[in-house]
């Protein structure tokens, strides 16, 4: 009789994030446990407390697979038909575009409440984010499709935008977040980079009203 073959760790961890992303998507992540992570992907509870340490830990790390697995700014990197500018509104399109991660981010908002969930999100946008905006906007000063000399301030400031704008992280009502999205706006056009009223507008909504519908559960 053969033995079952032994799941690798790299494997364990993949399926217990597969399975949290069905699971938080078809069912929510309030509704969703850690028991029933782990009887999906079909090992021991203990085996979950090997990979993270708590069921927000997968959300982050969920987060950040599904980025990678879809990255934007590798989809427009080796784009000849776009400048620097272009490219930089194709990432928030295509970012928008994808329903799923979305949905995610969306059910993840309430999580930010705590420092040390948030913090790490920080972190992971400063580390990963910040040099593939500073990538693009670098381009759009070669091409002429960006005019700045704040290249790379700006490129620190984008990922810290959508913090910013989180009702959990600064508490504000659907016109007050608005606003800002109209300020940061105005201000981004200011410095040389005329990207995201437009690009921001539909997606705070669909933020707004998650939030909203997270709140009433």
């Amino acid at each position: 009789m053969a033995r079952p073959v032994k799941k690798q760790p790299e494997q364990w961890k993949r399926e217990i994030l597969d399975a949290a992303k069905e699971l938080f998507l078809s069912k929510g992540y309030e509704e969703t446990a850690i028991t029933d992570i782990m009887e999906l992907a079909g090992g021991a509870k203990g085996m979950f407390y090997r990979f993270f340490q708590s069921k927000e830990e997968v959300m982050h790390a969920l987060g950040d697979q599904m980025f990678l697995e879809k990255n934007p700014f590798e989809a427009v990197r080796g784009r000849s038909d776009l400048n620097g500018l272009q490219k930089i509104r194709e990432v928030l399109a295509f970012d928008r575009g994808d329903e799923e991660r979305e949905e995610i981010n969306i059910q993840a908002i309430p999580i930010l409440k705590d420092p040390r969930i948030l913090m790490a999100a920080v972190e992971a946008n400063r580390r990963v984010l910040t040099p593939l905006w500073f990538e693009l906007i670098e381009e759009g000063q070669r091409d002429g499709s960006i005019q700045t000399e704040y290249a790379r301030e700006l490129s620190e400031l984008l990922p810290l935008v959508n913090f910013w704008m989180l009702p959990s992280v600064f508490p504000a009502d659907a016109e007050e977040i608005r606003h800002k999205c109209r300020f940061v706006a105005e201000v981004l056009s200011a410095m040389g980079l005329p990207i995201i009223e437009n690009e921001m507008a539909g997606r705070t909504e669909r933020i707004l009203g998650g939030y909203r519908e997270a709140r009433k559960e």
